[in-house]
């Protein structure tokens, strides 16, 4: 008799296993360098399985150091000292007159040249 569709679970193949198949065994014996070929495969040590859960962390780490480095240069930002102003390339316009759209800024690469 099968199951329902409604009674299955999405994530029935990928979620955390406590007992390793001998294959999936050995594998992590290779892995700890505790197997060797030619060992025989019945009466396998035991090996520690445990769930982790560092894959969520290490995206909400790398989410920060993304968000703290925009932040760095948000407009927000503490203002530049005079002697990186010039550097940008970009003069202010006299009388007090907006800057251009572009900001000075090189053309995009898929632009179509005139």
């Amino acid at each position: 008799m099968s199951i329902d569709r409604s009674l299955k679970l999405k994530d029935a193949l990928v979620r955390h296993r406590n007992v390793l198949t001998r294959a999936e065994r050995i594998d992590v014996l290779k892995d700890e360098e505790r197997w060797n070929e030619g060992d025989p495969v019945t009466g396998l040590p035991k090996v520690a399985h445990r769930k982790s859960a560092a894959g969520k962390k290490a995206k909400a780490e790398a989410a920060a150091e993304v968000a703290a480095a925009a932040g760095a240069a948000a407009p927000g930002a503490p203002a530049e000292t005079p002697a990186a102003a010039p550097a940008a390339g970009v003069k202010a316009p006299a009388g007090g007159a907006k800057a251009p759209a572009g900001g000075g800024k090189a053309p995009a690469k898929g632009a179509a040249k005139a």
